[in-house]
């Protein structure tokens, strides 16, 4: 019989065809302040994992907060490697969410699609880590130069044994929280900006308000100015960047509540409520 865990893994592997919105990272200078912050917020936070890919160490470690549909990462540079560098080049224009990364199943086929609309791919990454209970989390990524994407890290990931991360133990949040449905795009030219990301991730684009918002097969892009995103979510790094992200839950007005009680900024939202992160994660959600 399926475990509860194991059908949630096996749901993070898109149908052929098929795009989703996988995760988010935070890049950051300290992961135990970040966990800290996430416990008392009520997630249950992997422990911290180093990252290999096919050629050595990554040279950044991660911690994690697994959802029952996609999951949230933070990453901190450890060592002086190319992903390193980049990572403390985006940490230098602020702390928080700087990669956005969508689900696939076949990124050999990506791959090649994006070469083929002149995004460049860098060569497929291999990556992989250990996980407490010695099994090996694997994953294929496909990743174009900076300047193609240069709100974040866009990339495209498949899952290789999703059965690894999604488990019993880290998917046990007391808050409520079930899923990460969206991401929110800053843009000086939103309809460009919104049209090249049409092109990255196969999608259609549709005008929504203030907002252009590209459906995936689950969890949507939103791509505006500052001033648009920050209605939205409080506030809103300069463009070009990475605003936030939307997290689906249970009860929003009740995780609200827990976040104001903790201190954070919250703020009614056209669709739920907007939270101002702390410094030591950065940026912001919207719930809904």
């Amino acid at each position: 019989m399926t475990s509860t865990a194991g059908a949630v893994a096996e749901r993070q592997k898109p149908a052929p065809g098929e795009l989703a919105l996988d995760h988010i990272s935070h890049f950051l200078p300290d992961l135990d302040a970040a966990a800290a912050w996430l416990s008392r917020l009520g997630f249950a936070v992997t422990p911290l994992s180093v990252q290999q890919t096919q050629d050595g160490p990554a040279g950044s470690s991660n911690r994690c907060v697994m959802l029952e549909e996609g999951y949230l990462e933070f990453l901190t540079p450890t060592m002086d490697t190319p992903v390193a560098r980049q990572m403390r080049i985006y940490m230098a224009k602020h702390i928080g969410t700087h990669l956005s990364c969508f689900g696939t199943p076949d990124a050999a086929f990506e791959h090649q699609r994006l070469a083929s609309h002149s995004f460049a791919p860098l060569p497929l990454v291999n990556l992989a880590r250990k996980v407490e209970d010695g099994r090996t989390v694997r994953f294929s990524v496909v990743r174009v130069p900076p300047e193609k994407m240069p709100e974040g890290r866009i990339q495209i990931v498949e899952h290789l044994a999703p059965e690894c991360i999604w488990t019993d133990p880290w998917l046990d949040h007391d808050n409520g929280v079930v899923a990460l449905d969206a991401v929110f795009v800053v843009a000086d030219d939103p309809v460009a900006t919104a049209a090249r990301w049409a092109e990255f991730a196969g999608l259609l684009p549709r005008r929504d308000g203030d907002a252009i918002r590209l459906e995936t097969d689950r969890g949507e892009i939103v791509v505006g100015n500052r001033a648009a995103l920050a209605a939205q979510l409080g506030d809103a790094p300069e463009a070009p960047a990475l605003a936030g992200y939307g997290l689906r839950c249970r009860d929003a007005a009740a995780f609200a509540e827990r976040c104001r009680a903790a201190g954070l900024a919250v703020q009614p939202a056209l669709q739920g409520f907007a939270v101002r992160l702390p410094p030591e994660l950065g940026g912001a959600w919207r719930l809904r």
